[in-house]
């Protein structure tokens, strides 16, 4: 069946209709415009609902509350059915918080945590680059067990700009360079982050699998998704696995698995 899943996310809404764990039809829209009745989400969700992709149901979580208070409405305009995934639905769904207050969890990465334990196994670690880098481990007995959050990239460069009187914002998704040591300004900003962000990366995920080992967690997954996991250095690619869309199978996941229980 075809499942329409929606990540209200800080910068923008990812839509996306997935078919056993396939991605049939999908959308991005800024989170400032999701509501927005000719930019935002519901004229695609009526193009959608006459289209082969038609879904029978909605899957989504959200981490801005007032974007989710606007598009509930549009949502439940729709008539398919809808699930909003929470903290509170995650142990029936067979996810295990051991997390103090599980409340302060942000759903996006809950869904990480349901798309791993759908897709990878556990234990295992979920790198989201996206505004904010989190990372979130999945333990051996497939508990949610917390994480580390961390400046995302496009904070990284916006900061930069924002917090000088010279330097140019930088478009975080062009910052390869060839040089390794810059001979301008935007040169040098571009390595600059580049590799500051992947130095960043590559040192809390070394602190965190040394912690897990000490835990006798044994071999541990790492997934990375989100929209910066491009600018990750290649060489990495034989110990960490790159799924985009591991947010919306995680969702895709937490559907099936409410409707098992049915």
């Amino acid at each position: 069946m075809n499942l329409l899943c929606i990540d209200v996310g800080n910068t923008r809404v990812h839509a996306g209709v997935l078919c056993d764990g396939r991605v049939v039809w999908q959308c991005a829209i800024p989170t400032a415009e999701a509501a927005d009745p000719v930019k935002g989400l519901g004229p695609r969700l009526v193009e959608l609902a006459g289209s082969p992709q038609r879904p029978a149901g909605i899957s989504f979580c959200s981490v801005v509350p007032a974007a989710t208070a606007a598009l509930q409405p549009i949502l439940a305009a729709t008539g398919w059915p809808l699930f909003h995934l929470t903290w509170e639905q995650c142990e029936r769904l067979g996810l295990p918080l051991d997390y103090p207050q599980p409340e302060q969890i942000g759903q996006d990465r809950l869904a990480l945590a349901f798309g791993i334990l759908g897709g990878h196994g556990a234990p295992a670690v979920a790198i989201d680059l996206g505004t904010a880098v989190t990372f979130d481990v999945i333990n051996r007995r497939g508990a949610y067990a917390g994480g580390i959050i961390a400046p995302g990239l496009a904070l990284m460069t916006r900061y930069l700009h924002e917090q000088t009187a010279l330097l140019p914002e930088l478009d975080p998704n062009d910052l390869l360079v060839s040089a390794g040591i810059g001979t301008n300004t935007i040169e040098a900003m571009k390595i600059g982050c580049a590799t500051g962000f992947a130095g960043m990366i590559r040192a809390i995920l070394d602190q965190l699998l040394e912690e897990l080992r000490r835990r006798g967690e044994g071999e541990v997954k790492v997934v990375a998704t989100g929209g910066s996991a491009g600018q990750l250095p290649r060489a990495w690619l034989g110990e960490i696995q790159f799924d985009p869309n591991l947010l919306l199978r995680g969702l895709e996941e937490t559907w099936q698995r409410k409707q098992r229980q049915r």
